[in-house]
């Protein structure tokens, strides 16, 4: 969230000491808050890209002068406002700073009144700035989701929005959602769109791991802590510091491992296998099952204390049978990344096979979709019912209200939501189109 005028600061850089106590009790006392280094040297150690506040620094500096500094903070965030102190004469060089993207400059001696006009103007410019910064960031976020979750469905609609809103909390997420829904991506979209994209995102199949393997590979261990220790070993909890632990198929955790992750998660510390000492980790946890974990610990069969714990949001995700209208969309995509895999041209479904598609319900869910792409590009066919019992398709009404639900989003899609150009291409009047969007909710 953008911060509000009065959470950011003015960063006051002044050798002088006299000059620097003024200039900070001078702010203090309209409420401004300050913080005051003597050089320009400890000025870059406190300022970052997205400073949350202004620079105001003197010209003549020990060391790095402010001239210098200047293009070293311009160069980090050309949106940082900075005002330059001179002293009497150096009037010239204020108008070289100015041209080279001071803020404003202030030529000694000053009255403590306008050293606060100043700041208090270039704060409000800050704030504005971070706040487009801000929308800009989160409008780029939910374009990358929209890439990478497709479907105009409502409910991927619902999950990419949560998704955004949720990114950069440090709260537990649970994702539920049968196998093939996208756990994974899930997790990974909620990683990437958070602070912790630039650390690491590490994944554990707690289903995949052999019981006797499970306590080294995710707490770690010391060397020489069971046969075969040689060297000390990272867990997979340390090696998600400051990142995303992601714990798929977390209903098949071994019991006595719950007892260790919970641990983990109350204390935010972990002990390596062979240790007694406590080992912080700041990771943030996005667990993933396709059972019913309230069902599971109501039955003895999962840790009620670990369910609440990890149950602080929970996201649930649709089968694709509940999202048909996704299928054409879906398919598309898959047909597209599997032809540039396999060398092949990416020929589109007729629709015919798209009606088929839609109309298929999907036990597999979005893998099962993203395989048959693969055997369509590879030529060998578009029958999701081959090789399958004979499927419980939908009513025919129902059918095909979603099929061409379906074939009208892609079509808006196609053609960037222009009625005029969808209406030609799908062979209807415009009114009739858009009477149907209005009708399907589009």
């Amino acid at each position: 969230m953008a911060p509000k005028l009065n959470d950011l600061s003015v960063l006051i850089v002044e050798d002088d000491a006299d000059v620097r106590l003024g200039c900070e009790q001078a702010l203090r006392l309209e409420g401004i808050a300050t913080r005051a280094v003597g050089t320009a040297e400890a000025a870059l150690q406190t300022v970052a890209p997205h400073f949350p506040g202004i620079v105001v620094s003197d010209i003549r500096l020990p060391g790095i002068d402010g001239m210098a500094l200047l293009a070293q903070l311009k160069a980090r965030d050309a949106a940082l406002p900075v005002v330059m102190i001179t002293g009497h004469g150096d009037v010239g060089l204020a108008v070289q700073a100015m041209k080279q993207g001071a803020y404003d400059f202030l030529e000694k001696p000053f009255a403590p009144e306008r050293l606060v006009e100043v700041a208090r103007r270039a704060l409000e410019q800050r704030r504005l700035a971070l706040e487009v910064a801000e929308l800009r960031d989160r409008l780029a976020g939910r374009e990358r989701l929209e890439a990478r979750l497709i479907g105009v469905s409502p409910a991927m609609e619902r999950l990419r929005r949560l998704i955004a809103d949720l990114a950069d909390t440090s709260a537990n997420v649970l994702i539920h959602g049968e196998t093939g829904t996208g756990k994974e991506l899930v997790a990974r979209c909620l990683h990437d769109a958070s602070t912790r994209h630039a650390r690491n995102f590490v994944p554990i199949n707690c289903g995949g791991l052999p019981e006797q393997l499970f306590e080294s590979e995710i707490f770690g261990h010391e060397a020489g802590s069971f046969t075969g220790a040689a060297k000390r070993r990272i867990g997979k909890i340390e090696h998600a510091e400051g990142g995303t632990l992601f714990l798929d198929e977390i209903e098949s955790m071994p019991m006595s491992m719950q007892i260790k992750l919970l641990r983990v998660l109350q204390e935010r510390v972990v002990e390596r296998l062979g240790s007694n000492t406590p080992v912080p980790v700041d990771a943030r946890v996005v667990a993933a099952t396709k059972a019913d974990l309230k069902a599971l610990a109501d039955a003895g069969q999962f840790r009620a204390d670990l369910y609440y714990r990890l149950n602080v949001i929970t996201l649930e995700l649709p089968p694709l049978r509940e999202r048909r209208e996704d299928v054409p969309l879906l398919f598309g995509h898959f047909v597209a990344q599997a032809a540039l895999r396999f060398e092949r041209d990416a020929r589109p479904a007729s629709p015919a096979e798209l009606a088929r598609l839609v109309a298929y319900p999907w036990p597999g869910n979005v893998r099962e979709l993203r395989n048959l792409a693969e055997r369509h590009v590879l030529g060998l066919g578009c029958n999701p019912e081959q090789g399958t019992e004979e499927p419980a398709l939908l009513p025919l009404a129902q059918a095909v209200e979603q099929f061409e639900r379906a074939l009208i989003a892609d079509a808006l899609r196609r053609h960037e939501g222009n009625l005029s150009r969808a209406s030609e291409a799908l062979g209807v009047a415009k009114t009739t189109l858009f009477d149907k969007v209005r009708k399907y909710g589009l």
